[in-house]
This record gives C-alpha cells, sequence and structure tokens, in this order.
C-alpha cells in the first residue's frame, strides 16, 4: 500500500451521514403532520431514529480517536472549527426568534406588548431560579475542564456530575414553568414566539445535558487526557453557548419583553 503523504484521517465508508438526513427528514415530516392533527407515530419512530444515529456516529468517532488514534494535531483542529461552525448555525436559528420577539415586541399590531389578556410571568421567581442553575453549570463545567487539564480525574468525573445533575434540573423546572403558564403556544403572536424561542432552548439544554452525560460516562471510563480531549471541549463549548443564549431570554423575553404586562399569579 501507498504511504499516506498527508496528515489528515481518511475515514472509512459510513452509512451514518445518509441515515441521519433520512431520519432527520422524517423527524421534520412527522413534526409537520403532528401538528396538523395527525398521530405522532411518524414523529416518536423518526425521533429515534435520530437518536440511534447520533449515537451509532459518536462511537465511531471515538473509536477512531481512542481506539485507533487517528485523531492527530491536525484532525483536533478540524474538529474544532466543525463545532465552532455547528454553535454559529445555531446562533442564527436564536438570531431569526429574536428577530421576530423584537419586531412584535417594538411594532406592536395590537397597540401595546405583551398583547392585552396575556399575563406573564414574574421574571424574579422561577425564571431567575433557572438563570442562577445555568450559571451554576458553566461554572462546574468549567471547574472540570480546569481538573482535566491538571490531570485531575476526580475533579473532572465530580465537575461533570453536578453539571449534568443541574442540567436536569433545569429541564424539569423549565417543564414545570410551561405546565404553569397562564398562556398556551396557540394564543397570540407573544406566546408563539415566546415558546418558540424558550422552548428551543430547553431542546438545546436538553441536547447538552446528555453530550456532558457521554463525557461523564466517557471520563470514568478514562477517555479524556489533558492532551486529548476534544469531545470533553466540544461539550463544554456547547454548554456555554447555551448558558449565553438563556441570558438574552431571560434578560429580552422574560424581563424586558414581559414588562408592563400583567403577572400571572401561582
Amino acid at each position: 500500500m501507498a504511504q499516506q503523504k498527508h496528515p489528515f484521517h481518511l475515514v472509512d465508508p459510513s452509512p451514518w451521514p445518509l441515515l441521519s438526513s433520512l431520519a432527520a427528514g422524517g423527524l421534520a415530516g412527522g413534526a409537520i403532520l403532528y401538528m396538523h392533527g395527525s398521530g405522532p407515530i411518524l414523529l416518536i419512530i423518526a425521533f429515534l431514529a435520530v437518536l440511534g444515529c447520533m449515537a451509532g456516529w459518536w462511537m465511531d468517532v471515538v473509536r477512531e480517536g481512542v481506539h485507533e488514534g487517528h485523531h492527530n494535531t491536525i484532525v483536533k483542529i478540524g474538529l474544532r472549527y466543525g463545532v465552532i461552525f455547528f454553535i454559529i448555525s445555531e446562533v442564527m436559528f436564536f438570531v431569526a426568534f429574536f428577530w421576530a420577539f423584537f419586531d412584535m415586541s417594538l411594532f406592536p399590531r395590537l397597540g401595546q406588548w405583551p398583547p392585552e389578556g396575556i399575563q406573564v410571568f414574574n421574571p424574579f421567581e422561577l425564571p431567575l431560579l433557572n438563570t442562577l442553575i445555568l450559571l451554576l453549570s458553566g461554572t462546574t463545567v468549567t471547574w472540570a475542564h480546569h481538573a482535566l487539564l491538571h490531570n485531575d480525574r476526580k475533579g473532572l468525573v465530580q465537575g461533570l456530575a453536578i453539571t449534568v445533575a443541574l442540567g436536569f434540573i433545569f429541564t424539569l423546572l423549565q417543564a414545570y414553568e410551561y405546565a404553569h403558564a397562564a398562556f398556551g403556544f396557540r394564543d397570540g403572536i407573544y406566546a408563539s414566539t415566546f415558546y418558540l424561542a424558550t422552548g428551543f432552548h430547553g431542546f438545546h439544554v436538553l441536547v447538552g445535558t446528555i453530550f456532558l452525560a457521554v463525557c461523564l460516562f466517557r471520563a470514568q471510563k478514562g477517555h479524556f487526557t489533558p492532551e486529548a480531549h476534544v469531545g470533553f471541549e466540544a461539550a463544554a463549548w456547547y454548554w456555554h453557548f447555551v448558558d449565553a443564549v438563556w441570558l438574552f431570554l431571560f434578560v429580552c423575553i422574560y424581563w424586558w419583553g414581559g414588562a408592563g404586562g400583567v403577572v400571572a399569579a401561582h
């Protein structure tokens, strides 16, 4: 065999790009059908297929990096750039959602904002608690990263475990908030933009929590080293992105966006 004359890793033929595309298309189609009154069967099957593809693809990447040693310095740089561009694409999603909210709040079509009949959340109750939880989780994941750089395996595992727990607590409190909201998703433009932005962020928190839980499992297996931990870096960067977006949500939507509105009594 000819000797490889470049430092890049040429991956083996993989079914995951094609299968992931089909699963994502099925997920979008299932969501549309469900919103138009069809059953959730396609949505559930496609969602499970997406999870399966993610697990299979991640396992292949971990095998290539940890067990086969293909992730050299050049490959790690490429992986980091990939994560950065992915986060930038996620930022554009939230820019669109914030744009919709600001367009409606700064130039209200119904004469006032929040619209009449909407009872908003008190931003200094449950939303503030969730803000503190996410900010604390940002410090614990940084603690875990610092421990890893100093080869402190115990601190790495403890920091990740606390971060994962805080992520799940945030998700539970967000679900509780939705369950006790004084307005539903279909109750006008305020409700639609509110649930779109906060719900999409909540989904990102859930994904980030799972991402960190996978890192916790890998840390317990001894996968990460101070010199090689791109997977953990990706999870930490993603989590800090989720933290930053929530701060904008809290200030712009919960606090500023609900100012002057009738606060719901809980």
